[in-house]
């Protein structure tokens, strides 16, 4: 697991070269939005999530992605994780059900991920 901060950013050339490593295609990742950490290069979003509950983030912070580094536009970042789907925070979805929280999200892994 690698974690990405605005202190340590990754490339999109990076994130390629990652790919073959684990999925064909893409790379899971989950993102604390309030500490405005990615830990990407994991099996399960679980483990990052583990990780990340481990070193002092808050379940409600965390949200788990898959990021499609070949592709271009909003295709490359999808929304889609088991750890997602918490009823008791209003999540009923593997998906990010509030925009605004989908928008976040999207806006730190931009920032984290030079393109």
């Amino acid at each position: 697991m690698r974690r990405v901060t605005a202190a340590e950013p990754i490339t999109v050339e990076e994130l390629r070269r990652l790919v073959p490593g684990r999925f064909r295609d893409f790379i899971k990742a989950v993102v604390d939005l309030r500490r405005g950490i990615l830990v990407i290069d994991a099996d399960m979003h679980a483990d990052q999530e583990a990780e990340l509950l481990a070193d002092g983030s808050d379940q409600r912070d965390l949200w788990g992605i898959n990021l499609y580094p070949q592709l271009d536009g909003p295709d490359w970042l999808e929304f889609d994780s088991m750890i997602n789907l918490r009823p008791s925070f209003g999540n009923r979805s593997r998906g990010i059900d509030d925009q605004a929280t989908r928008e976040a999200v999207a806006m730190l892994v931009e920032s984290l991920v030079r393109r």
